[in-house]
């Protein structure tokens, strides 16, 4: 049975001979004194199973900041991985680029090399047109030279061929 405030205090005894009847004042104490015992014992219940909670619940805060630190600690590392991938990138790009300078630039000086030696086979062309035209001029020059000395000999040719069919 339950006992609340208002019951110990509305609760009135009949008068006895020499004040109120024992046995009522005895039941109600044994009532009471039930009632306060499972008041305490409720009470005892409620307070251990509260502690389990706090615990749990303080279990579950250090496993939220376990996971809140993890994470942030992931969060960081992948950050970390980001930007030493990105200087990683920037590293490779500019490898890359001046590796493609350096053929550019090789190019250009093999351009410049085989347009030299263009320039040099013209020079070497034009050289061997002249000498080849002098050569040629100075050959024309001799046969022209040689020309009245030839026909001269073919005049004598034919005198003797002439000679020869007279005789």
């Amino acid at each position: 049975m339950s006992v609340s405030k208002i019951d110990l205090l509305n609760r009135k005894f009949s008068r006895a001979l020499f004040g109120y009847s024992r046995l009522e004042v005895d039941q109600f104490l044994q009532e009471a004194a039930e009632a306060l015992g499972q008041t305490v014992d409720s009470r005892k219940d409620a307070l251990r199973k509260l502690k389990r909670l706090e615990e749990t619940v303080e279990e579950y805060r250090r496993r939220d900041e376990t996971l809140r630190d993890t994470l942030m600690s992931t969060q960081k590392m992948v950050d970390d991985l980001k930007a030493q991938a990105g200087r990683e990138a920037e590293i490779i790009l500019d490898q890359a680029r001046a590796k493609a300078e350096g053929m550019v630039q090789q190019g250009y000086a093999r351009l410049t090399q085989l347009r030299e030696e263009v320039e040099r086979l013209k020079r070497q062309r034009a050289e061997f047109e002249v000498q080849l035209k002098a050569m040629l001029e100075s050959h024309l020059r001799l046969l022209d030279a040689g020309q009245p000395e030839r026909e001269r000999l073919e005049e004598m040719e034919a005198k003797v061929t002439f000679l020869k069919k007279a005789e």
